[in-house]
């Protein structure tokens, strides 16, 4: 299949590498640094076990036109980065293009096809002014939650640390499908990617950790372990997750494994940096409203109390500003 991943950092160059190295035709639409090193030598992968893998059978382009229409377009940029490329991205659909969300956190287009009382009620906190619901449509999109840890270590170089799953899903809960076609491509690159009913149950198992773990790393510098093994950063994670969760089921949502299971899940990880501790170390703009945000957001829509989730916005919000 024809495949263009629209960024090619920690997560879109692992998934673009492995399944270019699966035999799919892999763009990447990309610029600067990561453009000339993956136009020059390709894409390359260090694996958990430090062998390397390189698909030089890839293309890399920021011009949207000469990529031209694909099959699967797989947005794996952060959200606050989806409103600068949506303008361009009709340039590669055709009328069977089917667009595969990859960002954290709750997607612009949580509530459509959500049904009840709140069907088509816009996120805010990742969809300002409606733009993306408007310039995305919504009927191509296929939800997907991106457990594996990965970082870019070098331009073209991504080292994967650990995690292989990518579950996918409709948005109306149906098993398409085209949904099938993509879980089957996924699967033969090396990935798990089951095919499930709920993929909003599945958003909420991810966010969970992400809305508590990535602010505090990144407020701390810390990592998931030191965060997991200090009784007070393990006991403020704690309690946002069970804000959250209180969110989440006024939403209709259950969770499949308790609180501890999802911290301990977390310290299993290990040493690693979340991804908003990198890219704050980095000096890039951290994905702040998608992961903490919209949390805040919903809370409010749901009447639900976010005390911890809320001193926690505001203090990471805080700390973004004063990088600017």
């Amino acid at each position: 299949m024809k495949i263009a991943i629209i960024g090619a950092g920690a997560i879109g160059g692992y998934v673009g590498a492995k399944l270019a190295l699966a035999g799919q035709d892999v763009t990447f639409i990309v610029r600067g640094t990561n453009l000339e090193a993956i136009r020059n030598n390709g894409i390359q992968l260090i694996t958990h076990d430090g062998t390397e893998h390189v698909a030089g059978n890839v293309k890399a382009t920021n011009d949207y036109a000469e990529a031209g229409p694909q099959d699967i377009v797989i947005l794996a940029m952060k959200a606050h980065q989806l409103e600068a490329v949506v303008d361009d991205l009709p340039l590669l659909m055709d009328q069977n293009t089917t667009v595969v969300t990859m960002q954290n956190g709750i997607p612009f287009w949580y509530f459509h096809k959500h049904g009840g009382p709140l069907e088509g009620h816009l996120v805010r906190s990742v969809d300002p002014d409606g733009k993306l619901t408007k310039m995305i449509p919504l009927e191509r999109v296929v939800g997907c939650v991106v457990y594996p840890a990965s970082e870019l270590v070098a331009p073209g170089v991504v080292k994967h640390i650990e995690g292989d799953r990518f579950p996918i899903g409709e948005l109306d809960g149906t098993l398409s499908e085209r949904a099938m076609r993509i879980s089957a491509c996924f699967g033969a690159a090396g990935f798990k990617a089951p095919v499930l009913e709920n993929i909003r149950a599945e958003i909420w198992l991810k966010l969970w950790g992400n809305l508590t773990f990535n602010p505090i790393s990144g407020l701390t510098g810390s990592t998931l372990l030191e965060i997991c093994q200090c009784p007070l950063s393990r006991e403020l994670a704690a309690n946002m997750m069970r804000e959250a969760q209180q969110v989440a089921e006024k939403l209709g949502i259950g969770f499949r494994v308790s609180l501890e299971q999802r911290i301990a899940g977390a310290e299993k990880v290990g040493s690693h940096k979340t991804s908003m501790l990198q890219d704050i170390e980095a000096g890039r703009a951290p994905e702040i409203d998608a992961l903490v945000g919209s949390v805040v957001e919903l809370g409010r829509l749901t009447q639900t109390q976010t005390p911890h989730i809320d001193t926690t916005y505001a203090l990471v919000k805080l700390l973004a500003q004063s990088m600017k």
